[in-house]
């Protein structure tokens, strides 16, 4: 389907839950993938700007991920347009996805619905390259991580100095990653506890809610079910009735061929017997139903190369030259 076909979808959900309903969509296709971040917020003010301020927005998500102050930011922005916020999770929302849930009264999870822990990943040129790899690929150091380093050393060698753990563990991590990497952590649980308490007036519970997503839940890749968000945790979940369920799956398997999610990028592929081919691939959305559709597409042109790796023997392959990155705007009435 295109655009104009998840419309009709969209107005079936706004006419479901009496709402104006906002899609926000980062691609997870391997090679391709996006994340939440700052360059959406004000996409998010172009769409709130047609809908107006309203009882109900319903804000279909669906990330890996991303910068939680921008994850915040377009919480708050999106809480000054209505009364309700309500975010509906097709299936993935984890780390600032899961963030954002937090500053929703109502949180509609499918069966496969899947929050996370929202403990950061610091990614920079200063982190670790990866070992026998380019240069350029660096290692991403979970904050949780480093942390639980750092507290397990303090039990498992409780005469050993703590100064002396930070110095090893320095000699692998740049001091300034690992700054950053126990500055952000307190800047999570902050911006957790600031969207709890907008709803919530129970300090325990909030308490508790951050203790788990921030800190013990162990790992980043744990994932959380609605049946234990809501019983759990206590966040407000809510499932969808079955006709409903079906027209949020029929929504989320659109995004996933949209953005072909299934299907891990390969330049090679692409290219298949041609000499070269001209592609631009959509990696993120976010729409509604009133403003349009915003897409970020990446454009460029792959070539078939041949490479003498020893005299008299050449070996076949692509060379991928990405043009421009963009985010392409259509029009709801185009």
């Amino acid at each position: 389907m295109s655009y104009q076909d998840r419309r009709e979808l969209y107005r079936q959900i706004e006419e479901e839950r009496d709402s104006k309903v906002i899609a926000y969509v980062t691609g997870d296709r391997r090679g391709l993938e996006t994340l939440i971040a700052g360059e959406a917020v004000d996409m998010f003010v172009d769409h709130l700007d047609k809908i107006r301020v309203v009882d109900r927005i319903s804000l279909v998500l669906y990330t890996l991920g991303g910068d939680p102050h921008t994850a915040r930011n377009i919480t708050i922005l999106l809480q000054a347009f209505c009364d309700e916020l309500e975010v509906i999770v097709p299936s993935k929302c984890h780390s600032a996805g899961t963030l954002m849930c937090l500053g929703a009264n109502n949180i509609v999870m499918t069966k496969q619905a899947r929050l996370g822990p929202i403990d950061p990943t610091v990614i920079g040129g200063l982190n670790p390259v990866v070992p026998g790899s380019d240069p350029i690929e660096r290692v991403r150091v979970d904050v949780e991580d480093v942390n639980a380093f750092i507290e397990h050393a303090r039990v498992a060698l409780p005469n050993q100095p703590i100064d002396g753990v930070f110095d090893r563990l320095a000699q692998h991590v740049h001091p300034l990653v690992l700054g950053y990497a126990f500055r952000i952590r307190a800047q999570t649980r902050m911006l957790g506890e600031r969207l709890l308490s907008g709803h919530m007036d129970n300090r325990d519970a909030i308490g508790k809610i951050l203790d788990f997503l921030c800190t013990d839940s162990g790992s980043h890749d744990y994932t959380i079910g609605r049946r234990e968000a809501r019983s759990e945790l206590g966040l407000p979940v809510e499932n969808p009735s079955w006709d409903f369920y079906w027209k949020i799956k029929a929504l989320h398997d659109d995004f996933v061929d949209e953005l072909e999610m299934r299907q891990p990028y390969d330049a090679s592929v692409l290219i298949g017997d041609n000499d070269e081919f001209e592609y631009r691939l959509p990696r993120a959305l976010i729409e509604s139903m009133s403003f349009g559709s915003h897409s970020y597409e990446s454009e460029g042109i792959v070539r078939k190369v041949s490479r003498e790796v020893m005299p008299g023997l050449t070996i076949d392959g692509c060379h991928d030259l990405r043009k421009r990155e963009y985010w392409r705007f259509q029009d709801a009435d185009s």
